[in-house]
């Protein structure tokens, strides 16, 4: 046996690792909060039994799907400026959010009995998930590592989460949703403002999400911990979003059976847009922007990062016209890796924070 083979195969086991201990954690967590809120654990109005079955139902279907997406030749293009340990990764099959999406989808919506809530949080999700199959086709069609442009990606999100802002306008049967309510019981009302901000919020969780999707088992962990959190926050309102956002949790994690690092699959756009969708439109629905903004605090790092990174080497242009960069790689879990941390470490830290953002939010709440 050969050094690499030996790191390859110490890499897996910390991958196998986290992935436990991620979905130990989340179904113990599920566990804790349906007792305390005296839900019947075996209820599909829970977070425990959705979050399990649409683990199982994703982590199954991977095994059919993803050698398929082999066969169709569906593997990803890497950057060349990026990390030069990702190189290895090319030719890994991408799109992964395929499976992963539906299934959650098609278990809350059935499940739920064809709630509206639920269909319309379906609905953008699919939306989304769309716009990133797009992106993530013609990438593959034209073997670049461009997909579709940024000024088509934007339009489309705004167009369907204009669509969403109708719905929510006119057919959500919920209470007024001109008004964010913010903690201790402190309400912030916008009137028309409201809907610039719900398509802001739905663009930009989307694209932060997509932003964080760029290490084995990164995206899909910190949104499966984001939605099981904002699952518990949004159940006593809505016990339909509630089963959303735990099926869908549960989906993730059951993709991490094959996502977790080495990663044998990628969520692509698919996948990543997809769960920014979700979570927004959770939020929207539950008028829980303040819960989304410190529990997708990661995603919001992440974004921030990229935002300082082009805006300072725009200001320190000198008259070469290069600028300096104010860290080595954005978004910062690349700069986090070029500083010499491990991919598994990386995660692990992404997640423990993740699980104390959610637990800060329950103790303010």
């Amino acid at each position: 046996m050969d050094a690499k083979y030996l790191a390859d195969q110490a890499t897996g086991i910390t991958g196998t690792k986290l992935l436990w201990a991620l979905s130990a954690g989340l179904s113990a967590g599920a566990l804790v909060v349906d007792a305390l809120s005296q839900r019947s654990s075996a209820s599909v109005y829970s977070l425990f039994l959705p979050f399990a079955i649409c683990t199982i139902a994703s982590g199954l279907l991977g095994y059919w799907v993803i050698p398929m997406l082999r066969r169709f030749k569906a593997g990803q293009f890497i950057r060349e400026d990026g990390p030069q340990a990702h190189l290895k990764k090319a030719g890994t099959p991408t799109m992964g959010g395929i499976f992963v999406v539906p299934v959650a989808l098609l278990f809350a919506v059935v499940a739920s009995g064809f709630s509206p809530q639920v269909l319309a949080a379906a609905g953008l999700t699919f939306a989304y998930g769309f716009i990133g199959f797009l992106d993530d086709w013609l990438i593959l069609r034209d073997r670049s590592n461009k997909g579709i442009s940024p000024k088509l990606k934007l339009a489309l999100q705004v167009g369907f989460g204009a669509v969403f802002c109708l719905w929510l306008s006119l057919g959500s049967g919920l209470e007024s949703v001109t008004s964010v309510n913010l903690p201790l019981g402190l309400v912030l009302p916008l009137g028309l403002l409201f809907w610039p901000l719900a398509l802001f919020v739905m663009t930009a969780e989307s694209n932060a999400t997509n932003l964080t999707d760029g290490v084995d088992g990164l995206a899909a962990g910190t949104g499966a911990i984001a939605l099981l959190g904002l699952g518990g926050f949004v159940a006593a309102q809505s016990p339909e979003l509630m089963l959303f956002c735990a099926a869908l949790s549960g989906s993730y994690v059951g993709f991490l059976a094959h996502n977790r690092n080495p990663a044998r699959v990628f969520m692509g756009d698919t996948g990543s847009l997809a769960l920014g969708g979700a979570l927004a439109a959770v939020a929207l629905m539950g008028n829980l922007l303040w819960v989304l903004l410190v529990i997708g605090g990661l995603f919001l790092v992440e974004s921030l990062s990229v935002i300082a990174q082009v805006s300072f080497y725009k200001m320190t242009k000198g008259a070469d016209g290069v600028g300096k960069r104010l860290f080595k790689m954005a978004p910062i879990h690349h700069h986090l890796e070029l500083s010499g941390w491990a991919e598994t470490r990386v995660v692990a830290t992404f997640y423990a924070i993740s699980a104390l953002l959610i637990a800060a939010c329950y103790v303010v709440h």
